[in-house]
């Protein structure tokens, strides 16, 4: 690919890192197409949209020939919380993720199932597309960390939460963490409304939003799993209840999983 490769071309859709966003979006614009971006490069770009469609489609029309997509965590963690926040505004989110191999890619898939070959045969494990062995184990999520301690992801989900949102307020904390599943993301989301809400009310909410399928059956204890969303474009939302610890019915948890 080269820089005059985007002649009679009117979409392009990049998902090659950052750098090579940077380096080929512009020359894809310069030649009339609407790019597409999936890598960070320009989503706090006040210039650029950050869409998810089930949100914040009307954004597309702003676009000034680059549209970019959010992070796999931020999608799957606010595609369920937008009908609840446009139905009675959030204050507060705490978010806890647990994301699969997958989320790095193909060799970080191959890795989990090799290592786990490996530890079941008696052998140490080989690291490479992670930095400590991801068979059998938890370990925080292994990208660069700040002066205060949060990773990549975290600030990612605060950020563009806020740019999504519209809504630079909101308070966000968050904590990612790898786990040994092949596919699909889950987030333990705790919300913080302005007005009381009940886990009723949010069911109702959810169970019409687009992009957001239920699995909340208490009866059986079967709420989502990555399983359920492995290769599927809804968020599964199911473990609705109400944060007793916020007085006077204004916080409810919800738990999500989603595939990326």
């Amino acid at each position: 690919m080269t820089k005059n490769s985007f002649a009679n071309v009117d979409i392009v859709l990049f998902s090659a890192g950052g750098a090579r966003s940077k380096e080929f979006a512009p020359a894809a614009v310069e030649a009339g197409a609407v790019v597409v971006d999936n890598s960070s490069a320009f989503r706090m770009d006040p210039d650029v949209p950050l869409v998810i469609p089930e949100i914040n489609p009307q954004k597309i029309r702003e676009n000034k020939g680059i549209i970019a997509n959010p992070n796999c965590s931020t999608i799957i963690g606010i595609v369920p919380v937008w009908p609840l926040h446009k139905a009675n505004p959030v204050k507060r989110m705490v978010v806890s993720t647990y994301q699969a191999a997958s989320g790095a890619g193909m060799s970080a898939m191959r890795e989990l199932e090799n290592q786990t070959r490996e530890i079941l045969d008696g052998k140490d494990p080989t690291c490479k597309a992670f930095p400590y062995q991801i068979a059998f184990n938890v370990f925080s999520h292994n990208s660069q960390l700040d002066a205060d301690g949060y990773n990549l992801e975290e600030v990612k989900m605060v950020k563009e939460t806020r740019k999504i949102f519209d809504c630079p307020d909101i308070a966000i904390t968050c904590t990612c963490i790898r786990i040994p599943v092949f596919r699909a993301h889950c987030e333990s989301i705790n919300l913080e409304f302005t007005d009381p809400i009940t886990p009723d009310q949010a069911r109702d909410l959810l169970s019409t939003a687009p992009g957001v399928s239920l699995i909340d059956d208490r009866e059986n204890n079967r709420f989502p799993m990555p399983i359920d969303a492995t290769g599927k474009d809804d968020i599964f939302v199911g473990r609705i209840r109400q944060d007793q610890s916020i007085p006077e019915n204004h916080g409810i948890n919800i738990w999500v999983a989603g595939d990326q």
